[in-house]
């Protein structure tokens, strides 16, 4: 059996997250220098176990394995969300490290970018082929507004190769991430092996209403395009528990007014909105329901409102067999204090699923907390699951 070493796990993932420390957390958006800075360290760290480490044209550091097969891909990323947490992405990995420390023939993958500064996951689409450099040319930071070929440009990534992942080398890929939530902890639980990521459908809702004085123009005059957006939101929080699933849920993450002044009545609202399932046909339940609602509204208000499906991801179920040697593994650390459960976040594995199977195992979060510097987990925990993810991948490389 693959002995692998937690003190050693433990003391990487704290060296880590010296690099950008912020507070309790870290502070190391998609290429700034703090980020470039952790990718030479995780290839330092990956030399050091026998990986052959590289850094492709869109910053994903690769940890090739020389020996022989069937091999693993297990791994995270390891930028942060801006002053965020110091497990979020880095404990993936850094968990990959420890398995390949542990003799374990894996290949570690640090994916660019899965926070998002600069497009939806650049680092594993371009993995997968699927990232053009058409769009490379139109992406900037959603912060400051960095393009980001002049991003690259400063991180020295300007004109590195950006080579496809060979699915045909793994046997499935492996991640593990904090599960950003309360079900673990709440429930006294150490461990979750994940069933699936959810699929995320975006939508954009615009009312058109009549801009006018807010102390001149009558409450029966009034095409209040705000309060349109406030009644309509009011009303999808009455009627989607009704057809929702036990995981479903749904999040109105911006509201624009225009023009937005104190005494100026809205003639313009844009609503985005979101709702997150792993269950397809709920999910078409929820945009069904979205739909009759609006058509509802545009029939008893004075505004007229136009939903528009910005996006709709597929589910991705993690693979059974991988789960079943999670499931072992837990049962064997952890027996009675371990679950199945849905992630409700969306993770590179999604995207690896595509090409391969995947599986993913959830560390618990204290107090849910996550994308915040105060995010943790207790240390014994992590190394609880690291030898869970041992046993698991060592099973699974002989079934």
């Amino acid at each position: 059996m693959a002995q692998v070493d937690t003190e050693r796990f433990l003391k990487d993932l704290n060296e880590l997250r010296k690099i950008g420390a912020y507070k309790t957390g870290v502070h190391r958006p998609t290429f700034s220098p703090e980020d470039m800075e952790s990718r030479r360290w995780l290839m330092d760290r990956m030399r050091e176990v026998g990986l052959e480490p590289s850094m492709d044209g869109i910053g994903n550091v690769f940890g090739r394995h020389p020996g022989p097969g069937p091999h693993l891909l297990v791994g995270s990323h390891i930028e942060s969300q801006n002053q965020a947490g110091w497990l979020d992405g880095a404990l993936g990995v850094m968990a990959g490290v420890a398995l390949a420390r542990a003799g374990l023939p894996v290949d570690v993958v640090a994916f660019a970018d899965e926070e998002g500064h600069y497009g939806s996951f650049i680092g594993s689409r371009s993995l997968l082929g699927i990232l053009e450099d058409s769009e490379i040319d139109g992406l900037k930071n959603r912060y400051h507004g960095k393009p980001l070929r002049e991003a690259l440009r400063e991180a020295g990534l300007e004109g590195l190769p950006r080579p496809k992942l060979d699915p045909s080398r793994y046997k499935g890929f492996f991640e593990m991430h904090i599960e950003q939530g309360t079900q673990l902890e709440s429930q006294g639980l150490r461990a979750g092996v994940v069933t699936g990521i959810v699929a995320i459908w975006q939508f954009r809702l615009v009312i058109e209403g009549m801009q006018d004085h807010a102390g001149g123009t009558t409450m029966a005059e009034r095409k209040d395009a705000g309060l349109t957006a406030v009644r309509l939101l009011a009303r999808v929080d009455r009627e989607f528990p009704l057809i929702c699933g036990p995981r479903t849920v749904w999040t109105c993450g911006r509201i624009a007014l225009d023009p937005g002044a104190p005494s100026i009545i809205p003639g313009r609202a844009e609503v985005l909105f979101q709702f997150r399932d792993i269950d397809v046909p709920t999910l078409e339940r929820l945009e069904e329901c979205l739909t009759r609602i609006v058509q509802e509204m545009n029939r008893t208000e004075r505004t007229t409102t136009t939903l528009e499906a910005m996006s709709r991801s597929k589910p991705a179920p993690c693979d059974p067999a991988m789960q079943a040697a999670l499931a072992e593994a837990a049962t064997k650390h952890a027996n009675g204090q371990w679950q199945h459960m849905p992630s409700g976040a969306g993770h590179d594995a999604q995207y690896m699923a595509r090409i391969m199977p995947a599986a993913m195992l959830f560390t618990p979060s204290i107090g849910g907390i996550s994308h915040h510097w105060s995010e943790d987990t207790k240390e014994e925990d992590l190394a609880l699951n690291i030898r869970i993810m041992a046993d698991a991948a060592e099973a699974y490389l002989r079934g």
